[in-house]
């Protein structure tokens, strides 16, 4: 679990409610129905008719997705280096062949670095493998990025019909001005409302589902140059040692991966 972002999103909605709190005793009027489908429903209809549903559904499904840790950070790309000096050594002792049997195992569940040791194992030059590889990083970034332009959006259509929601509330006050004033300010209130759903819901969820996930995106994306950069020194046989230093060249000094220690 990701407990920042769950802290996050708790804490914006803990100082919202909290200002709600600190100022009224009528806390039913921040709740309206009315408003709450105008701004959910319009912005999902108009998100519907932009994208396909596939990728709308795979974009809201995120927003859930967040809350748990993602799947690569320091300590992993640190690891992968020294993965791939591992497999250097089996090579320099006994030959590309070698690497198939003890590789397979450790990329079960991880399709890329399988593709990539695969590639190695038929005997691909490093530059084929570095070449197909970038390929393969650019065009899966392109498709994981789609659900992040549509979250964003999302982002901006949710406050555009919450002012739609506001403008026809207003609409529907000035109608009945000929009635009784004192309704007006209650009438007002509640026009208002839309509004504010729409930007709670673009800033609190939508916007920052967004950059959480593209952020994401591109550490993977990053993780995955790395380990194609040491695929491709693989397939050239070089030495444990150059591809270190090659490996650890793309890293934070404060991570990076020492050789003599693996030895010890």
């Amino acid at each position: 679990m990701s407990l920042t972002t769950i802290f996050g999103v708790l804490g914006a909605l803990g100082l919202f409610i909290g200002a709600i709190v600190v100022s009224t005793d009528n806390f039913i009027i921040f709740l309206s129905g009315s408003s709450f489908i105008m701004v959910m429903g319009g912005t999902l209809a108009s998100t519907f008719i932009s994208y396909e549903p596939r990728y709308v559904l795979l974009s809201l499904k995120l927003i859930w997705r967040i809350i748990f840790s993602p799947k690569v950070g320091r300590n992993v790309l640190k690891s992968e280096v020294g993965r791939i000096i591992k497999w250097a050594y089996t090579v320099q002792k006994s030959g590309v062949p070698a690497l198939e049997a003890e590789a397979m195992k450790a990329t079960r569940g991880d399709k890329f670095l399988r593709f990539g040791v695969e590639m190695v194992v038929s005997g691909y030059t490093g530059e084929e493998v570095r070449e197909i590889m970038t390929n393969t990083i650019e065009t899966t970034y392109g498709r994981n990025t789609v659900q992040v332009e549509i979250l964003k959006g999302m982002a901006s259509a949710a406050p555009a019909f919450g002012m739609i929601g506001t403008l026809v509330g207003l609409i529907i006050m000035l109608d009945n001005m000929g009635g009784d004033p004192s309704s007006l300010g209650k009438g007002l209130a509640v026009a208002l409302l839309t509004t504010l759903y729409g930007v709670l819901f673009a800033r609190i969820f939508f916007l920052p589902t967004a950059t959480k996930v593209l952020q994401r995106e591109q550490i993977v994306k990053f993780r995955n140059y790395l380990v194609a950069e040491g695929l491709a020194l693989l397939a050239d046989k070089k030495s444990p040692r150059y591809i270190q230093d090659k490996m650890n060249s793309y890293l934070d000094p404060s991570i990076h991966f020492n050789i003599d220690k693996m030895k010890k």
